[in-house]
């Protein structure tokens, strides 16, 4: 973070300040949680955030019209559309009115293209963090099992693309996988997307395996917990990833690196 804050004071001294937008529809609470998390993270480090917000009634043409303006602002850098999006708003049609330029989330099809193609730019932020992580503890891939739960266009897919780049050997699993654990336990690298709380136990975990759990679920007492039972994995694997506080940063922490790239115009 030391090194982002010195490329946003590098470019204000060159009168540029990267700014965020953001387009928030509704109030569904969960989104602004995430909207104030990346507002502080972006205050910090120095980052504009402009936040148009619309009531839960609005339609997907006054979206548009917005991100319209949003595409065409050349003070706009980055643009990001918080989800859920109210049921009478197609979210695909949304994502595809996102210059791809400025989609900081990586979620265009022609983002996505590059990145299933092994040329990424614009990365989705979660799986990007993910990489960033498995690269700063220095955990092997070239040649590995990796296993990835989950096959959303925000964590699974793009996640098994950026393994797939390094070289990994993936397979993808879902809720019509069966015989789940008979993969997981082959896995060097498990990769954990299911929006279940505690699905996967220590009996399903190769020993010595690296685990990333992306799961952030509540449970009735309110207590925030992952996708991984973490007493169990952490008694079998090499390493794991806490929730909170393992990936969750990493993706606001990709976010605002991503907000200075397209800032600074790097592909």
């Amino acid at each position: 973070m030391a090194d982002l804050t010195l490329e946003v004071a590098q470019l204000k001294q060159q009168g540029v300040v990267p700014c965020l937008a953001v387009v928030i529809v509704g109030d569904d609470p969960a989104s602004h949680v995430y909207l104030r998390s990346k507002q502080r993270r972006a205050k910090k480090l120095g980052i504009r955030v402009l936040v148009k917000a619309l009531a839960e009634t609005a339609t997907e043409a006054a979206v548009l019209k917005v991100l319209a303006e949003l595409n065409q602002d050349p003070k706009i850098n980055a643009i990001l559309v918080e989800m859920p999006l109210p049921k009478q708003i197609n979210q695909q049609h949304i994502l595809e009115a996102i210059n791809p330029a400025k989609d900081v989330d990586g979620f265009h099809p022609i983002n996505l293209g590059q990145l299933f193609a092994g040329t990424p730019r614009n990365i989705p932020n979660t799986p990007y963090g993910v990489m960033k992580l498995l690269a700063h503890y220095q955990i092997p891939l070239a040649g590995k099992n990796a296993v990835v739960i989950g096959r959303s266009v925000i964590v699974g897919r793009p996640m098994a693309a950026l393994l797939m780049n390094q070289n990994a050997t993936v397979t993808v699993a879902h809720s019509y996988t069966t015989n789940l654990s008979a993969l997981t336990k082959q896995a060097d690298v498990l990769v954990v997307a299911a929006g279940k709380a505690n699905f996967i136990h220590g009996d399903a975990i190769k020993p010595g395996a690296t685990v990333i759990d992306v799961g952030m679920n509540r449970t009735a007492a309110g207590k925030l917990v992952g996708d991984v039972s973490y007493q169990e994995a952490s008694q079998v694997a090499s390493a794991i990833t806490p929730v909170p506080g393992g990936v969750g940063p990493m993706t606001i922490t990709m976010l605002m690196y991503q907000i200075v790239k397209l800032t600074k115009g790097v592909a």
